[in-house]
């Protein structure tokens, strides 16, 4: 259960902090950040682009300031580990990539916008870290190909309708099913949908990690915040899925110790009711 923060944090460690308590909080396991060199990632003439934001007039502007510095990471690595939660980041260029890597996190995840970027794909693989890569906006062929960059990588697939928030119905979870049966890695679920209900029935379908996007509001300012589960809709999700993981059973159909006295009580022997 991974709560992706992403830029809900606004730039600030405050808010951040606050993201992290309300992850643990919910039950998540971890949280994950995104790292951006920006200067590696958009052009000049992108951050250039005027673009009206909290932090100035230009794209770029914004870019920077929804960055948080290498100080803020290392103070939400030490906030995060005396939370008792995991973290990472998914890393858009080989700068951010390098920086990450340096906290030996359990695993990083690589996002849908880059898995066509094979040069980074090696470069994830060089860290010898696990790796989560997400599949949204991406062909069967994208998968095929970056799958088989990664082809010694250990690696779990998550589906992912990319758009911000992603309608119920392009969804597509069963997609999931098709992933498992083609590449034969576990599989998982980027959720950017609005409910918790369909990171639990991916939980149904096979999904062994689960990414939800949190905020603290939905109405904050910031990109993804309407795409974003607040606290207790991410605790709501956590609270079934892990209801899920209690009631799936092992499949062997057998009479249960609860049953037993039931059993005695009702069920009819030789022809004979034993109704008392």
């Amino acid at each position: 259960m991974i709560a992706e923060l992403g830029i809900n944090h606004q730039g600030s460690l405050v808010i951040a902090k606050q993201l992290i308590d309300a992850a643990k909080e919910a039950g998540a396991d971890a949280v994950k950040f995104q790292k951006r060199t920006i200067e590696a990632v958009y052009t000049d003439d992108e951050l250039a682009r005027p673009r009206d934001s909290v932090f100035g007039a230009t794209n770029g502007d914004l870019k920077r300031g929804l960055e948080l510095g290498l100080a803020e990471y290392q103070a939400a690595s030490r906030y995060c580990r005396e939370r008792g939660v995991d973290w990472s980041a998914s890393c858009w260029d080989r700068a951010s990539l390098d920086v990450i890597s340096r906290y030996a996190p359990p695993w990083l995840k690589i996002p849908s916008a880059l898995i066509t970027d094979h040069a980074l794909l090696e470069a994830y693989r060089a860290t010898g870290i696990p790796l989560i890569m997400s599949t949204g906006m991406s062909t069967e062929q994208d998968v095929d190909e970056a799958v088989g960059v990664l082809h010694d990588c250990k690696l779990v697939l998550l589906h992912c309708c990319a758009a911000y928030p992603a309608p119920i119905e392009e969804v597509n979870l069963s997609a999931l099913l098709t992933m498992h049966q083609r590449y034969g890695l576990p599989v998982g679920y980027s959720s950017h949908t609005v409910s918790p209900w369909p990171a639990v029935m991916a939980a149904v379908l096979g999904a062994t990690v689960i990414e939800a996007h949190l905020t603290l509001d939905r109405t904050m300012w910031g990109t993804d915040q309407a795409a974003s589960l607040e606290p207790k809709a991410f605790a709501k999700m956590v609270q079934e899925i892990r209801t899920w993981e209690q009631a799936r059973g092992d499949g062997i159909k057998r009479v249960m110790p609860s049953e037993m006295p039931i059993q005695e009580k009702l069920r009819k022997v030789h022809g004979s009711s034993r109704l008392s």
